[in-house]
């Protein structure tokens, strides 16, 4: 069998991952990790873990060691850091009010929560069902897309990431969630490359002399299938990669010309992350269905929601979601609270300026760097691109990986995505103070890696 490239995340299987938990980790978190080893299936990504937790707070999560990280990765969930006192005390007083409600009756916090996504969301989106997890969002947005139009193909991208369920991960393009056994996935799922403007897959020099050849391509697709459902897509990739202007109103109306429907993902970019509410308000698009989810449970708990055009109303015949958790007021008190934390603490604007900052800090930095080949992102969602040497933009993985680990031992964890992007995650709540902090690690990291 080939050997499988992983490029979510960070190997966890790798030499240098066996390097450094040889010399970083405790005496404490040492036999906690082998029980976790010995218990939970393994799998890429996940088990055999980098180490422990015993505390999560704000932006910090602390092992058994008593090591502290920032967390500049907290699975995009954590925008108003760990254990917001008043999510908990929210969360708290829901358990004494009203603990659960069977999904065939209605409650308060739910139908509240229903009523705030669609004041939020721009457009006609208005119609919500709720999920546990993002990728069972995703599936409930298909299944309308496939009843509302009559269709069962999509058209989606090559890299992108859309859950690990069967449907999600057919339209997901990530070697790690649907090759080998994953197969064989749901028909009609149709791929395109994406948009990448620092290492374009149709070899174009940058967005100014491409014609958008990536957003041509999804209008080309479209018109040769004829019988697309949705295009499913992630409206800033959260690797991160930033669409070249114009790229999603070109797409948008070759939706409409051809009868599919727009669905974006903004699982991890929603909510504030990027500078708007909606990852997709940069572009001035709206989508016919919006999931999201993550950070809707405010780091807590478990909750997504698939939001759709009122017009698309279409399944009562069908149960298109039927879990067990749909309204549970639990959930719902959680999210609606971080919505009201957001909006209260300003923490939309907030990530806009924070990411500015960020991004002209690393830029100025880290100028001439011989292995940066690229800065690039949105608000508090942005990631440095290591190379091997910048004429050719080979990926630097080895050195990415090195940087990683310098970067834990110094007190900062993030995630490396496509094998040798720095993904910088920060919650919205993060203190200036701290993000010069962490910034200053990743600087000298990756100038003592090119030296």
């Amino acid at each position: 069998m080939t050997p499988i490239v992983h490029t979510e995340g960070e190997s966890n299987t790798s030499k240098a991952r066996q390097a450094w938990l040889k010399k970083s980790i405790g005496p404490n978190s040492a036999p906690l990790l082998q029980r976790d080893s010995n218990a939970f299936l393994h799998q890429s990504l996940s088990s055999p873990c980098v180490s422990t937790i015993a505390k999560a707070e704000g932006i910090w999560i602390e092992d058994l060691d008593g090591r502290r990280f920032m967390d500049f990765h907290g699975n995009s969930l954590h925008h108003i850091g760990y254990g917001h006192p008043r999510l908990k005390a929210a969360i708290a007083a829901q358990m004494d009010a009203l603990p659960f409600a069977p999904r065939r009756f209605t409650n308060e916090p739910a139908t509240q929560l229903a009523e705030k996504l669609a004041e939020i969301a721009p457009g006609d989106l208005g119609k919500t069902l709720f999920t546990t997890g993002g990728s069972d969002a995703n599936e409930v947005a298909l299944k309308i897309a496939r009843a509302a139009t009559g269709r069962f193909k999509t058209v989606s991208f090559w890299d992108a990431f859309h859950g690990a369920g069967m449907g999600a991960a057919s339209v997901g393009g990530e070697a790690t969630f649907r090759s080998h056994i994953a197969g064989p996935l749901i028909p009609g799922a149709e791929h395109v490359a994406p948009f990448a403007c620092y290492r374009c897959p149709y070899n174009h020099a940058g967005p100014d002399v491409c014609g958008l050849a990536c957003a041509k391509m999804v209008d080309y697709v479209l018109e040769r299938e004829g019988d697309v459902a949705a295009v499913i897509a992630e409206p800033m990739r959260a690797v991160p990669y930033v669409p070249p202007p114009g790229f999603w109103k070109a797409v948008r109306e070759a939706c409409d010309r051809h009868g599919a429907l727009l669905i974006f993902d903004e699982i991890p970019t929603g909510l504030g992350k990027t500078g708007r509410m909606f990852a997709f308000e940069h572009d001035n698009v709206i989508p016919d269905i919006v999931t999201m989810g993550k950070a809707l449970g405010g780091g807590i708990l478990p909750i997504a929601a698939c939001v759709a055009r009122r017009d698309l109303d279409v399944c009562g015949d069908f149960a298109i979601g039927h879990y067990t958790h749909e309204k549970n007021p639990v959930t719902a008190r959680a999210a609606l609270t971080t919505l009201e934390i957001i909006e209260d603490e300003n923490l939309v604007e907030r990530s806009a300026e924070l990411g500015d900052y960020a991004m002209n800090m690393l830029r100025d930095r880290l100028d001439g760097c011989r292995i940066v080949g690229d800065i690039r992102g949105r608000g508090l969602m942005f990631g440095v691109e290591i190379v091997q040497e910048r004429e050719g933009k080979t990926p630097g993985n080895a050195l990415a990986e090195s940087i990683y680990y310098a970067c834990l031992d110094a007190g900062l964890s993030f995630k490396i995505s496509q094998g040798c992007v720095l993904t910088l995650s920060p919650p919205l709540t993060i203190p200036k103070d701290d993000l010069d902090r962490a910034l200053n690690i990743v600087v000298t990291a990756i100038r003592d890696a090119a030296s």
